[in-house]
């Protein structure tokens, strides 16, 4: 009984290895950018207040983009809020970012000054 028993977990162990079951964590952990939560998103983005960003006012939209932090580029910050593109985007931005959850990010778009 007692071999049976010994026979079924190491067989149990070797199949886990072989399949990915282990618990050691591998691949790319520690080398990924992790960008903090806020605790609750800043009152003038909740008041629909804009950020300006190179000469143009952005304003916050109801819509979230769900991004990981490995998809996004930190470029600044405003009012004490950290500000993201879309690491595939270039000058212009079509959006800027503000994070305020885990893996949601506020949409910002722009409106343009006329001077």
């Amino acid at each position: 009984m007692v071999r049976k028993f010994l026979l079924l977990f190491f067989s149990l162990v070797l199949f886990c290895s072989a399949a990915g079951c282990s618990s050691h964590v591998k691949g790319n952990v520690g080398q990924l950018s992790v960008y903090q939560v806020p605790s609750k998103e800043a009152q003038w983005i909740r008041d629909g207040e804009p950020m300006e960003f190179e000469g143009d006012l952005w304003y916050p939209q109801d819509a979230v983009d769900v991004l990981l932090d490995s998809e996004v580029l930190l470029i600044g910050e405003c009012q004490g809020v950290q500000v993201f593109v879309d690491k595939v985007d270039v000058r212009p931005f079509r959006v800027l970012y503000s994070k305020f959850g885990e893996n949601k990010f506020r949409i910002f778009k722009r409106h343009v000054q006329n001077d």
